[in-house]
């Protein structure tokens, strides 16, 4: 991926020096070389500090709720940076038109997986002061205060990467990508199945351990391009429930479990929820549950994988489950 940064500035830099687009919504460097964050860069200057690499693993597409819509300018145009899994969330937003299509211009960036910082320090790194990717392609050597040191990619991938939907764009503009035929990667229901197997009490225990640790942050909320509400009920005074820190153990339960049912049929299993919690919790479990219910109750379905499909909870048909069959699969 050290080739592909200097094609992206470059590119966008074309494209806002023609009048194409007017900004780029991209990745710049944080005060860590890991903490590229996500960023609106107005003027062609300020492209220069554009990052592409394996720590921009933010999911953009959110991003363009607020700056696909024009605020009393004679014209507006943004591009975005979209890898492929973040398409699927770009399409889905599409579908429930939170994004102004034709105010964005996608360019469709190659990815090769994402890596987190800790899973590298759990390698048994301390004092990590940068990362280089080798001619392999499948090893970085890890500089520390200590010396270096080598670590295998797919060891370090951040969890989204793991269960890779593939590398194929759905959506885009323009590509700036050569891996486009590699396709699935991993069993990403795999986790969900080892809580099935669980005994109710023992799944009781294993969610109420997990989210006895969240401390109200709203990261996931805030990162989750499905979570779009204008107005979140968790930010209503009014609601009784807008308490930032949970003032009860059924609070911290039925946030995450409120939110989930929100996004169930929408979620794209982009993993943000779970990548940027700060406690670890591994919320994408259960946004993988409701999918892979979906794909057995209805057929498979991949939220946004075309602008505009109607998801199959708001289709009815005369074959729809009915909650006898949902209780004879053991109350599932």
């Amino acid at each position: 991926m050290q080739g592909i940064s200097a094609k992206i500035i470059s590119r966008a830099k074309e494209l806002m020096r023609d009048g194409t687009v007017n900004k780029v919504v991209g990745w710049k460097a944080g005060e860590f070389f890991y903490d590229c964050e996500p960023y609106v860069f107005e003027t062609e200057e300020s492209l220069d500090g554009l990052v592409y690499n394996r720590f921009c693993a933010a999911n953009l597409s959110k991003y363009m709720i607020k700056n696909s819509i024009a605020t009393g300018e004679d014209s507006l145009k943004v591009l975005v940076l979209l890898k492929p899994c973040d398409t699927y969330s770009f399409n889905q937003l599409l579908t429930e038109h939170r994004i102004v299509r034709e105010n964005v211009y996608i360019l469709g960036v190659g990815c090769e997986g994402m890596c987190d910082i800790d899973r590298i320090r759990e390698n048994g790194f301390k004092g990590i002061t940068g990362i280089g990717e080798n001619a392999d392609g499948k090893t970085l050597t890890v500089r520390t205060l200590y010396g270096d040191g080598e670590v295998v990619i797919d060891d370090v991938l951040v969890n989204k990467c793991e269960f890779c939907k593939g590398k194929a764009h759905k959506i885009y503009d323009e590509l700036i990508s050569d891996n486009e035929d590699e396709g699935p990667r991993g069993d990403r229901f795999a986790g969900v199945r080892d809580i099935e197997a669980m005994s109710p009490g023992e799944r009781f225990a294993f969610w109420k351990g997990e989210l006895s640790k969240c401390i109200r942050c709203n990261a996931c909320r805030n990162a989750c391009p499905a979570c779009s509400c204008r107005k979140c009920v968790f930010d209503n005074n009014a609601s009784g429930i807008a308490s930032k820190a949970n003032t009860d153990s059924f609070e911290e339960k039925m946030f995450h479990i409120i939110r989930a049912f929100h996004v169930a049929g929408r979620c794209t299993d982009c993993g943000e929820c779970s990548r940027v919690c700060p406690q670890g919790i591994p919320l994408h479990l259960f946004n993988r549950k409701y999918i892979k219910d979906i794909n057995e109750f209805y057929g498979d379905y991949a939220a946004g994988e075309e602008a505009g499909q109607r998801g199959p909870l708001i289709s009815y048909t005369e074959g729809d489950i009915e909650p006898a069959a949902v209780s004879d699969k053991g109350g599932k």
